[in-house]
């Protein structure tokens, strides 16, 4: 069966006037139009394309690669407003749909959202949908305590910054871990610095406890090679500077410089941290 907005493996099955027509392990058959012929291929060859439904809403075939698939989370720009809702810019030429109905607030074009793709189950029909808590869910919690996850920012608060946890849960990150600019839609690594009872997730940039030690050893060592061996900072060092400067904070740099510093790497002057020269 070939579901509509997901990447699908299909086999070239026959060459017709507007496309080659691709089959799957069952009897479904798709078009892939003309343009998105590959320059050479052989009838039986397969083809990684993605399935969506065009103008006429007839399931076709891309080998374009939009920039969300079904049930997924994406930061994407309004294009269109009209009479019935709003249109997206997902990377294909028929854009996404989102109904009024589906919007947290009016959207206006050239303006981005954060968005939701589900399949409409009363037209079959991808839409989008900006009322994204409605698609998150905590109350069965899949990840733990130091367990690294992908995260998506979706909007800053009073507290720090909310984010999306493996396309699923609810979570966020204080303001105290936050040493870097962080925007609506933006895809990063984090780690799950805390699992409450009340299913919320507290959530970090650095790695949590002592499990940030070694990868912020290591990009002070790399701050003090580019800086040709002496970085100006210390443990007395104002706590802004250090997180100008490494984008950490003071407690886990000096866990750092003293890892550094015991394995005999580092050297610590009055005037800051120098590269032992057999390091």
């Amino acid at each position: 069966m070939l579901n509509i907005g997901q990447y699908h493996t299909l086999i070239i099955d026959r060459d017709t006037e507007p496309g080659l027509f691709l089959t799957g392990s069952g009897d479904d058959e798709v078009l892939l139009p003309n343009k998105y012929k590959p320059e050479s291929f052989n009838i039986g060859d397969e083809i990684d394309v993605f399935v969506y439904l065009d103008h006429s809403e007839r399931p076709v075939a891309t080998t374009l690669h939009p920039y969300v698939k079904l049930d997924e989370f994406a930061y994407l720009k309004c294009v269109e407003v009209s009479d019935i809702g709003a249109f997206l810019d997902w990377g294909l030429e028929k854009h996404l749909f989102v109904p009024y109905r589906e919007m947290a607030s009016k959207m206006r074009k050239d303006s981005w959202y954060l968005v939701f793709c589900y399949l409409d189950e009363d037209t079959d029909r991808l839409v989008a949908s900006s009322k994204t808590n409605a698609f998150m869910d905590n109350s069965e919690i899949t990840v733990e305590p130091y367990e690294e996850v992908d995260i998506i920012v979706v909007n800053p608060t009073d507290l720090g910054v909310n984010v999306i946890v493996n396309e699923l849960h609810q979570g966020l990150i204080y303001k105290d871990d936050i040493f870097q600019d962080l925007n609506p839609g933006d895809r990063l690594k984090a780690w799950i610095k805390k699992t409450r009872p009340d299913g919320k997730l507290d959530v970090t940039l650095q790695r949590p406890g002592y499990r940030s030690i070694e990868p912020n050893a290591q990009s002070i060592l790399n701050e003090i090679s580019l800086k040709g061996g002496h970085l100006k900072l210390t443990d007395k060092s104002d706590p802004t500077e250090i997180q100008r400067v490494l984008q950490m904070s003071k407690k886990s740099f000096k866990k750092a410089i003293g890892t550094l510093y015991k394995q005999r790497m580092i050297e610590i002057k009055d005037d800051g941290i120098y590269l032992k020269e057999d390091s």
